[in-house]
């Protein structure tokens, strides 16, 4: 025998169905799980939420933005070809 589910004062009248332990609800009591979006699930059966899945931290600034060598990097305006060594 079906038993009556009372979903008079929750924001909708559907009912669903927990996808782990397959109980009768309604629907303003499922939730979506953390680690599976798509799982709409009970409170009961939600799990935490897993750290391993967060994104990796940024790696620190160890090295300045802009450097540049000592030495010019443009040659002198006149070469003098008779010392050259």
């Amino acid at each position: 025998m079906p038993r009556f589910l009372d979903t008079t004062g929750h924001a909708t009248l559907g009912i669903g169905i927990c996808a782990r332990c397959n109980r009768k609800m309604a629907l303003g009591e499922l939730m979506s799980d953390p680690n599976i979006p798509g799982l709409m699930v009970c409170e009961k059966d939600r799990d935490n939420f897993d750290p391993y899945r967060m994104a990796a931290r940024m790696p620190d600034q160890v090295t300045l933005p802009f450097v540049r060598p000592d030495v010019a990097l443009t040659q002198p305006d006149y070469i003098d070809w008779e010392n050259e060594p």
